[in-house]
């Protein structure tokens, strides 16, 4: 395999609610005056961990993008959403779930299309804000953990696991009537949020990602 070049760093920043990935990353590059990507998309209406490559670490984007996540999310009961998130229109049904587990192990998703995979080399969100309905592609993922941390006031909060690729708005709504009110990424693979503003050296990622490690041997 063809060695990366070891400069460059992963930058690992909380992005705010409201913001796109894609935002948060040109505000990053108009600052620095660099090259920058992503490992990850995260929703506008989510917060957290958010991996910004730099420089040559945009080569490392293949090795990154499908580690595991973590998750904090809130589930709101009763209440549906178009979207699966705030950002949708809400309807209060006033129907609480019976049951507040989620499923774990192999999960079946339907991408949804409020999503940036690409149909037909478009990406479903635009064909969403069109008002286009299509079909879209199904998907098995996997939920190492969905734990119920506490409940209360038509309120649910969950703290998840799960692998790459994972829509945990559309895990919420497999509650029923319920929809993803809140959501914050605390950890990509070895990364944490708590370490967000530190710039990790591409030496660095490839002692905590062993898929980096053997590209660069």
């Amino acid at each position: 395999m063809a060695q990366i070049d070891t400069a460059g760093a992963v930058l690992l920043l909380d992005k705010p609610a409201g913001r796109t990935s894609h935002d948060v990353v040109a505000a990053v590059r108009r600052e620095r005056g660099v090259k920058a990507g992503h490992a990850g998309t995260l929703d506008p209406f989510a917060t957290g961990l958010l991996l910004v490559l730099l420089g040559t670490a945009t080569r490392l984007q293949r090795f990154l993008v499908g580690l595991p996540k973590t998750y904090l999310a809130t589930a709101r009961l009763g209440w549906t959403s178009t979207t699966g998130d705030p950002d949708g229109e809400l309807t209060e049904t006033g129907v609480v779930p019976e049951s507040l587990e989620l499923p774990t192990g192999t999960v079946r998703q339907r991408v949804p299309m409020t999503s940036a995979v690409r149909v037909g080399g478009e990406r479903l969100y635009k064909k969403a804000h069109r008002g286009e309905t299509i079909e879209t592609p199904v998907r098995d993922v996997e939920v190492h953990r969905a734990e119920l941390l506490s409940a209360g006031d038509g309120l649910a909060h969950y703290e998840i696991e799960c692998s790459a690729g994972t829509y945990v708005r559309t895990l919420i709504e497999t509650l029923g009537d319920a929809y993803c009110s809140d959501l914050r990424r605390v950890a990509v693979g070895p990364f944490r949020v708590e370490e967000a503003g530190r710039e990790v050296p591409t030496a660095e990622v490839a002692e905590l990602v062993p898929a980096v490690g053997d590209a660069l041997r």
